[in-house]
């Protein structure tokens, strides 16, 4: 049986970052010129997916460019920056940013998964592991849906009992 996690082990988790190498190809500097660079990613949390599709409504391309600013450590950059980068870095860290971040979904498909299912799933994490809302706006997405899977699969074994 695994081991059980606390509030803050799971909290701990979306602080981490990742070095993300971004290739050569998209780094083109000046006529003939390639040079490769790095960026430090962290997570994103579900209150920063939650600012990013309030935030571009209107404009879907707003969507990646507000993810790959929100989850930048470094180098720190405007939304303005972001949006002045070439289309296939953003779409490239964007695509990172998602995986360290435990989404593998579509614009559209993440706007409707942040909507009120994620409200209610955060209000179950809350009632069931007795954190404060604070403590679940600190979550990743991915977090959020393995500990609704994980209380699932206890409620699945309880009631065959």
């Amino acid at each position: 049986m695994a081991a059980q996690l606390t509030a803050e082990d799971l909290l701990s988790s979306g602080s981490a970052t990742h070095t993300v190498e971004i290739p050569p190809a998209l780094l083109a500097n000046g006529p003939g010129g390639a040079r490769s660079g790095q960026v430090t990613l962290r997570p994103l949390l579900v209150r920063d997916v939650d600012r990013v599709v309030k935030a571009a409504r209107e404009q879907r391309v707003l969507s990646s460019v507000l993810m790959v600013q929100q989850s930048l450590v470094a180098p720190r950059m405007t939304v303005e920056q972001v949006a002045d980068l070439p289309a296939g870095v953003v779409q490239f860290l964007a695509e990172r940013v998602n995986a360290i971040s435990g989404l593998s979904l579509d614009e559209e498909t993440l706007e409707h998964a942040v909507k009120a299912p994620l409200a209610r799933a955060c209000f179950v994490l809350a009632r069931e592991f007795g954190w404060t809302p604070a403590e679940c706006s600190e979550l990743t997405v991915g977090q959020v849906l393995l500990y609704l899977e994980m209380l699932a699969r206890e409620e699945r074994t309880e009631g065959a009992a």
